[in-house]
């Protein structure tokens, strides 16, 4: 298949996914970019270009939060952000001290966030209380703050 049909192909996929699908597969890629790097830790260019694709994403994450048109509640921008700073400092720590097994922090909550919004969020009746939103905080590596994900937004 010719690298102009691969791009076509991809276009089209992304413009039929909803915001919350392109968002969860951002962090499975970013997820899989890690994992790769975790395999070959000699290879720091590699390493290091999954840390920063990560971070990049972060980023843009944090970016997002803070935008005066995201319409999610307070407390959920706050556990996004409070999380994406921690992701801010495990990535610093892993460039630094070049360790493998930093990255399974940073793979479990990419894995872990992108699971959250594959959720697919369901009307709720009008009369029924609102279900709790599913929490990260199980699955939460040590240290990585609890966050709560709002399947609603």
């Amino acid at each position: 298949m010719s690298s102009e049909r691969v791009g076509a192909y991809q276009n089209i996929q992304r413009q039929s996914l909803n915001p919350r699908e392109v968002e969860a597969m951002a962090l499975t890629k970013a997820a899989l970019l890690l994992e790769e790097a975790k395999k070959d830790p000699g290879n720091y260019e590699i390493f290091a270009q999954a840390l920063r694709f990560n971070h990049l994403l972060w980023t843009i994450i944090q970016a997002d939060i803070v935008d005066a048109e995201n319409t999610l509640p307070p407390e959920i921008k706050a556990n996004v952000m409070s999380l994406s700073l921690f992701v801010d400092k495990q990535t610093a720590k892993a460039l630094t001290e070049g360790t493998p097994e930093l990255l399974t922090t940073l793979i479990n909550i990419n894995r872990n966030v992108a699971e959250g919004l594959r959720v697919t969020p369901s009307a709720p009746a009008e009369t029924a209380a609102p279900a709790p939103a599913p929490a990260l905080a199980a699955a939460a590596p040590d240290g990585a703050p609890k966050v709560k994900m709002n399947t609603s937004a």
